[in-house]
């Protein structure tokens, strides 16, 4: 029986009808879809994914697993590589579901890969830890609205699903999980420079109890400029908002 590793933040999943609803939460249906799965482990959810009869490829950097995987699932494809290093030429023109009980440890570098391949990525539905998962969906006004949320949301449509208590697992991790699900929207991309887009949101929320006029000055340089949205905090900004004071800062 494969162990759980600490190092690479395991925690098995025991609870089946968790994964079966996990697996039941994807709503992508368009034609000739694939499923990527991160971190499979054991293959709790793997096996309700299979039911799906779609093409999956299974991402696992544990080798007891990958070897325990190809007892047990023979039909599944499972490659041993880091899912962060994935190169995703290789899934050009097609469209891709992620799937997954991800791994504490690198749950907001897999949001970040997703943001990276959003051409690609349709949907994501998986497990992280709460208080990321409240992150993602988080409206603005809030606390937890921060660089993830604006991020995401810009680019897909998010949902919070439901939560996972901590006895489900082996081990048992020490907080509480959350399933959400994010599908991607209309946009191909925003209406403004992307790229700037991103410096502001994270250049704001990085001081992010200062108001805009000031957490904005890299940008204006020497110039005395004034905007309706400078006397804000970022988290008081939604995604409109961003594109229009990201229009704004180009416009300097």
């Amino acid at each position: 029986m494969v162990k759980p590793k600490k190092h690479l933040g395991q925690h098995f999943l025991k609870d089946e009808s968790i994964s079966k609803q996990i697996a039941l939460s994807i709503s992508y249906n368009a034609d000739n879809f694939k499923i990527i799965e991160v971190g499979p482990g054991t293959g709790a959810l793997t096996k309700f994914l299979l039911e799906r009869k779609q093409p999956i490829i299974a991402y696992e950097v544990d080798k007891e697993s990958v070897a325990y995987l190809a007892l047990n699932y023979p039909d599944l494809e499972v490659r041993n590589e880091d899912f962060l290093k994935l190169d995703f030429t290789e899934f050009a023109n097609q469209k891709i579901v992620v799937v997954g009980n991800f791994p504490y440890n690198i749950s907001s570098q897999i949001l970040f890969k997703i943001l990276e391949e959003k051409q690609v990525v349709q949907e994501l539905v998986g497990m992280f830890q709460k208080e990321v998962a409240i992150r993602v969906v988080q409206q603005p006004g809030t606390k937890s609205y921060g660089i993830l949320s604006v991020l995401i949301q810009a680019y897909y449509d998010v949902e919070y699903l439901f939560t996972v208590d901590e006895h489900v697992f082996n081990p048992p991790p020490k907080v509480k999980s959350g399933v959400i699900r994010i599908k991607r929207n209309a946009l191909k991309q925003l209406p403004c420079n992307e790229e700037l887009f991103k410096r502001v949101v994270k250049s704001t929320f990085n001081q992010r109890r200062k108001m805009i006029r000031n957490t904005v000055r890299s940008f204006v340089g020497s110039k005395i400029v004034d905007h309706h949205l400078f006397t804000k905090r970022p988290e008081q900004l939604s995604v409109n908002d961003f594109v229009e004071l990201t229009n704004f800062l180009e416009s300097l």
